[in-house]
């Protein structure tokens, strides 16, 4: 099944960090910074190999980052979905791989998840939430993320991706990614998720690092092929107060035989 190269540039999903506003990072492998209003979103992230097969998958490491606040240092808006369109000329491999389930890693804590699940885990980074509760400064919290494979079935494949903050707040956050087969034009693939809320809505990921391990029990589990010289992602993003945004991020590559 084909998805997209850049689907961890848009795994600020899984941290709850988005994109607002229009903005197009083509080429250059430097952060972009979009600003609507008072909010200000900066991302960046690629994939090594640069140089890839025009006709063949090539295995690829992905890493992403990124970071939301709001100019006047006030508590940003969560996003709750994050809706994902990506380059047809890549493929996710989850055939083979370990898979976990979505029960095993809620309520659990990072050692306790990886105790369960640790097979199945498929990318590691780090995130920070900030919590604001009425008539307080924001906190700050960071913590470890990770991402796990939960297998595919009927076309679908879907990923879990984990964190758990501890002080002063408590509690595991799952967030579930489904990746399904999409012609649309450039894109070929749709990956949709779902970001619980954090503390009933008091808490909005603002800073996040994320990075897919380029082999997994022997399988690469995303590849890439180069045809024109360069991957695409489309992002949609719905936050909390009901604002929808959207972005696309380009990335270059080098068409080799």
């Amino acid at each position: 099944m084909r998805k997209h190269v850049l689907l961890v540039l848009a795994l600020g999903a899984l941290a709850a960090v988005s994109v607002v506003g229009i903005a197009t990072a083509a080429g250059g492998e430097g952060p972009v910074t979009v600003k609507v209003g008072n909010l200000e979103l900066t991302a960046n992230g690629g994939f090594t190999p640069k140089a890839l097969s025009k006709t063949k998958q090539t295995p690829i490491e992905l890493k992403a980052e990124g970071s939301v606040n709001e100019a006047d240092g006030s508590h940003p808006p969560a996003v709750r979905e994050l809706i994902i369109e990506g380059d047809k000329n890549a493929e996710v491999h989850v055939k083979g791989l370990p898979t976990c389930k979505s029960g095993q890693l809620q309520a659990t804590d990072t050692a306790a998840a990886e105790k369960a699940c640790g097979p199945a885990l498929i990318g590691k980074g780090n995130v920070t939430a900030q919590v604001a509760f009425a008539e307080q400064k924001p906190i700050d919290v960071p913590t470890v993320l990770q991402l796990y494979n939960g297998g595919e079935k009927g076309g679908k494949i879907t990923w879990y991706a984990h964190a758990y903050f501890s002080n002063p707040i408590s509690g595991a956050i799952v967030t579930t990614v489904t990746i399904t087969k999409h012609k649309h034009g450039r894109f070929g693939t749709l990956a949709v998720a779902k970001i619980p809320q954090i503390t009933g809505g008091s808490g909005s990921t603002i800073s996040f690092n994320l990075s897919i391990l380029k082999l997994v029990k022997g399988i690469n589990p995303i590849s890439a092929k180069c045809t024109d010289g360069k991957l695409k992602v489309h992002v949609q993003a719905k936050f909390e107060d009901g604002t929808k945004a959207e972005t696309e991020i380009v990335r270059a590559c080098t068409p080799k035989k």
